[in-house]
């Protein structure tokens, strides 16, 4: 195949639709999964059977993983050129007021279907010239949110990841980075409840600019893509360290 590849998990909606909607407009073979099938049959019809290879799979699941990127590098001559690890779901609510199941949850698909994707797509990339991994982060990675508690530590260990695989992948060619929005406009945030932090912020961010930051990332190395205002903060938080938890205490906390 002479096109470059890219394959995309939680393809199915917000970023991850974009995403690929975007490259196969860059004349990109994109593999697109998600657990979504609906969606995925969608996007698939949106983009051409002829641009895209789709797939129903469950992130979590690791002989689903490697039977969908071995299929997907079966269509690309043995090679991806970039992994973009976006499936993600979040559950807003103070830690006490969410049950188990869904904190386990938010670890196995955030952190470990990253893991898997990872591993299985390993051997692919090191065969690839120039491959690139991109894990989707998220601002709540520069310190510990209140309401999105374990969302927001799995955003921490994708940002560690994601640095330390900077320097193990190095000697292999692969480049590595993570994207680090504030709130994006997806239906990730469809909530039946307000939630105080999305008042405070607001979400003034479209998947769209997401995707065309995807498209600099692939092209540029730099390990963390802070977006919107999260750069200021991020220097801010350097400059007065002590600031952290107050800044966002006061993004999380409804005030009594």
């Amino acid at each position: 195949m002479n096109k470059k590849s890219i394959f995309i998990t939680g393809a199915a909606s917000g970023i991850g639709r974009e995403t690929a909607l975007f490259f196969a407009q860059k004349d990109w073979f994109v593999g697109i999964v998600d657990v979504n099938e609906e969606g995925l049959k969608q996007l698939e019809t949106n983009m051409g059977h002829a641009n895209c290879y789709a797939q129903i799979m469950d992130v979590t699941d690791p002989a689903n993983v490697q039977n969908a990127i071995d299929a997907f590098a079966d269509k690309t001559d043995g090679r991806i050129n970039v992994l973009f690890n976006n499936a993600g779901i979040i559950k807003f609510g103070f830690f006490e007021n969410v049950d188990l199941t869904d904190h386990l949850r938010i670890v196995d698909v955030n952190f470990k279907g990253c893991l898997n994707c990872i591993f299985y797509a390993l051997k692919y990339l090191k065969q690839t010239p120039g491959a690139k991994i991109i894990n989707m982060s998220s601002a709540s990675a520069l310190y510990g949110s209140p309401d999105i508690s374990v969302y927001s530590a799995t955003k921490h260990a994708i940002s560690a990841l994601t640095e330390a695989l900077d320097v193990e992948l190095e000697k292999s060619g692969i480049k590595i980075c993570d994207i680090r929005p504030p709130y994006v406009n997806t239906p990730l945030l469809d909530t039946p409840e307000d939630v105080y932090s999305i008042e405070k912020m607001g979400i003034n961010i479209e998947p769209e600019e997401i995707a065309k930051t995807i498209w600099k990332a692939v092209h540029k190395h730099k390990l963390h893509w802070d977006i919107g205002p999260l750069g200021f903060l991020r220097f801010i938080f350097w400059i007065f360290p002590f600031s952290k938890r107050r800044v966002v205490k006061n993004l999380g906390i409804p005030p009594k």
